[in-house]
């Protein structure tokens, strides 16, 4: 893949060959909903072997050569839109919700609409904080859009100050739970290598690059199935951006169906087979449509309270019933 000034190239791999190219799409541009790529298609932005796409449903073929041209952002306000979330705990000050995969977090460049900063604003009102700038009222921190699990917000001011300085002084706790390929070794271990963009693709973070920062995860196996792949805690001590994505990759057991980090299906099925699997669940799993990365665990001290927070969300269905198929034939 490649890009340059909101130019983005990419010849199509085995991994993404049969899939609808609005999807494909979706999950190679991280920053682009697949709403937004949908209107690009239609606007004639996207080009397929150097002609215009036909439409989003078209089935891609491995070796077709994409490129999208994206539109330089505009200044936007958020408007609110009325949107589901998933609420865990809501108080004056804070709100805790349990965000779904496929939901980007805040607007920029290709999605103005449909994120939670939208939803947030129907959702509270007048009543979150302004401290993250217009286009991200009340965020904290953030999830990745194909990321699930838990997030703070900030309802006011004095809030968001106390979070982001729990943020900064690592006094937050964030545990992830995440679907690697391969178990480990150690067991048990951290991974201290600071993370930066990557010197030749904008869309993904690198150990190697010219203006890192330091990062440092400390991970634990919850559970191995045969060799072919684990279950593993992550705890972020910072947060930096695809923190865990990246680390896991650097430790060569990268999440299972991560598309920017990830190993080749081919790879993943080989070593599912190798552990005995039966070829539903080596196709099942081999073809899970986003990382299998969730925010399970946070613990955070109230701004107002002082009182210790603590909040965990169980696994979203699509997480649950990849380790059921492992399980059933383990």
């Amino acid at each position: 893949m490649s890009s340059s000034d909101g130019e983005l190239s990419f010849v199509v791999g085995e991994e993404h060959a049969g899939k609808r190219a609005d999807k494909a799409l979706s999950l190679l541009c991280d920053d682009l909903s697949r709403s937004r790529i949908k209107a690009l298609i239609d606007d004639g932005q996207v080009l397929l072997n150097g002609k215009p796409l036909s439409g989003a449903s078209y089935a891609l073929s491995e070796g077709d050569a994409l490129s999208l041209s994206v539109p330089p952002p505009k200044e936007s306000v958020p408007q609110p839109e009325d949107i589901p979330i998933d609420v865990v705990y809501e108080d004056d000050d804070v709100l805790v919700l349990n965000k779904r995969a496929g939901m980007v977090v805040h607007p920029g460049a290709g999605n103005w609409n449909g994120t939670l900063v939208n939803a947030l604003l129907h959702h509270c009102g007048d009543t979150l904080s302004g401290i993250g700038g217009v286009i991200r009222p009340g965020i904290v921190h953030r999830l990745d859009k194909e990321t699930s699990g838990l997030m703070m917000v900030a309802k006011n001011d004095h809030a968001h100050q106390s979070l982001s300085a729990q943020l900064q002084d690592r006094t937050l706790s964030r545990v992830y739970w995440a679907l690697v390929c391969g178990v480990p070794v150690p067991r048990k271990g951290v991974v201290d290598q600071p993370i930066g963009r990557h010197k030749n693709n904008r869309l993904k973070m690198s150990v190697i690059s010219k203006l890192p920062k330091d990062a440092k995860t400390y991970y634990e196996v919850v559970e191995g199935f045969g060799e072919a792949c684990a279950l593993v805690e992550c705890r972020l001590e910072t947060g930096r951006t695809h923190q865990i994505r990246v680390h896991m990759e650097f430790l060569k057991y990268p999440i299972i169906g991560d598309p920017l980090y990830g190993v080749q299906p081919t790879k993943l099925k080989s070593s599912l087979k190798s552990s005995d699997y039966n070829t539903d669940v080596i196709e099942f799993v081999s073809s899970v449509g986003r990382q299998m990365l969730h925010a399970k665990k946070i613990q955070f001290i109230h701004p107002v309270t002082e009182q210790e927070m603590f909040f965990e969300a169980d696994l979203p269905g699509d997480f649950s019933k990849v380790l059921k198929n492992l399980y059933k034939s383990s």
